[in-house]
């Protein structure tokens, strides 16, 4: 039946697209008063024709992937260069606009996302992860077990994936339920909310890096406030909603613990581990902090008299040299206590980017998509109708994002798509400033909302911990949206301050 529909929908689409356009010409042409503002270089079409444009790509974006099973990379290209020439760009200034948009967004993507793989691989394989999950266990004791897996997911989260830290740590939830007796959830559901925090929220995660990159926001502020955010989050959606739900599920299982577990003295110190970890974090604050003219005057002027030390800096704490930094020290510093060889950390280091790359493919064609409706005029009209809407950006861009979250699962598609939608609109509402820099936390909380059965993480989930799907939706699906919505309730009520 939903197949027959989507089939439908999409033979609609594709069939009367020319005439819907056709149409919208016409009207332009008739109603000249109605026409959108033009900027040199873009396309003098009517509003309507760009409405439909931009419908019609949002719809065959959606059907594609969730009804072909279309692959996001190619998708959101072929969508963009479709809506390129639906609004009226020649098929050959389409084409300069995919080349430039997806320049512009890898310029920067590539770099941070690939070193911060490169890091991250190194901390899982020399057993990093584990050390500071153990540590954090020992010292907060086994009365706050809770709190520990949640510190602890939000710590691992930074530098690797989440499916990444899942896996490392779920042999640790499994020896502590087994030990105090507990069930599986009790654990699992603070563990799962740590890491889903730091994974949607804080960069150098790719999600929240690419929503930032892609919208221009400043990277020191938007850590800070995605951890302003998180912690809240974090909390209500982990040890207190563990607690309420750990008993009202049926956890089987599927993967029982095998082997022995590694001995202490073959880990790293958990110094070490909690250094590497938060410092390019503290790397990227300091140079954001030293940008503010206040701060770096006294720093340039009083401090060391020399004009020159801002610039170097903020040189040295730039995302790239940062983790250029972190992960030379990671490798030196992780390398030499494993005793891996030269040839060994190089082969951990090109095996950690294998899979980056279809996330930084698909942030590409989120730059495409960008790039087209910046070009297109598309957004600067939307732009110009929200101005006299009574809706805050910050709620557009939730509802965009959860919307498409919801729809086709992804919430790395769901991010770039919203982030080129409001990329323009926020050019034509003026929306800069520490109000952009919450627009990234405001996306990455829509596109963690509601992890469903179309989410490669909530079957992840689902094995993991051995529930039905119902059970899942229970569990996994309330305490991800409880992540979401409690962030951006975090979000509005930062807005009222800065």
């Amino acid at each position: 039946m939903i197949d027959s529909l989507l089939s439908t929908i999409t033979d609609v689409l594709i069939s009367s697209s020319d005439q819907v356009l056709a149409a919208a010409d016409a009207a332009a042409t008739t109603t000249p008063a109605a026409s959108a503002p033009v900027s040199p270089g873009k396309p003098e079409v009517g509003p309507f024709r760009l409405i439909s444009a931009i419908v019609i790509g949002i719809t065959a974006l959606l059907v594609l992937i969730i009804r072909f099973k279309m692959h996001p990379f190619i998708t959101l290209l072929v969508v963009s260069m479709g809506v390129g020439i639906g609004s009226g760009l020649a098929p050959l200034e389409t084409l300069k606009s995919v080349e430039t948009g997806m320049g512009k967004a890898l310029g920067f993507i590539a770099i941070v996302v690939g070193l911060g793989a490169m890091f991250g691989r190194m901390l899982e394989v020399s057993g990093g992860a584990e050390r500071l999950a153990r540590s954090i266990v020992r010292a907060f004791g086994e009365k706050n077990t809770q709190w520990a897996m949640t510190l602890t997911g939000f710590l691992i989260s930074i530098p690797i994936f989440l499916d990444v830290g899942l896996v490392i740590l779920i042999p640790i939830i499994y020896s502590l339920c087994k030990k105090a007796g507990k069930p599986l959830l009790y654990y699992g559901i603070p563990l799962l909310a740590g890491l889903a925090v730091s994974h949607s929220f804080i960069p150098p995660t790719p999600g929240p890096m690419t929503a930032a990159v892609m919208l221009q926001a400043d990277l020191g502020w938007v850590i800070l406030f995605g951890v302003i955010a998180g912690i809240p989050a974090a909390i209500i959606a982990g040890p207190l909603f563990g607690r309420y739900i750990a008993d009202k599920v049926t956890c089987n299982i599927v993967f029982p613990v095998e082997g022995t577990e590694a001995d202490d003295k073959d880990l790293p110190g958990f110094g070490m581990v909690l250094f590497l970890i938060l410092l390019p974090l503290l790397m990227i604050l300091i140079g954001t902090l030293i940008a503010i003219p206040a701060i770096g005057n006294y720093f340039t002027a009083v401090m060391f008299d020399r004009a020159t030390i801002g610039d170097i800096i903020r040189f040295i704490c730039h995302p790239f040299s940062a983790l250029i930094i972190v992960s030379l020290v990671a490798f030196r510093l992780l390398g030499k206590f494993k005793g891996y060889t030269r040839d060994e950390v190089q082969e951990i280091a090109t095996k950690s980017l294998e899979p980056v790359g279809i996330i930084i493919l698909v942030t590409g064609a989120g730059g495409v998509f960008k790039s087209i409706l910046s070009d297109t005029g598309i957004g600067t009209m939307i732009g110009d109708m929200m101005k006299t809407s009574a809706m805050s950006p910050l709620i557009a861009a939730f509802l965009i994002a959860s919307f498409i979250r919801v729809a086709q699962g992804s919430a790395t598609v769901a991010m770039v798509t919203t982030c080129g939608l409001m990329f323009p609109i926020n050019e034509a509402l003026g929306v800069g400033g520490r109000t952009l820099d919450l627009m990234v936390i405001a996306i990455a909380a829509g596109a963690t909302v509601l992890s469903h059965v179309n989410d490669s993480g909530f079957w992840l989930v689902n094995r993991f911990f051995g529930m039905s799907v119902k059970d899942t939706l229970k569990s996994w699906t309330v305490s991800l949206t409880l992540v979401g919505l409690i962030g951006f309730a975090m979000v509005l009520l930062m807005s009222l301050f800065v």
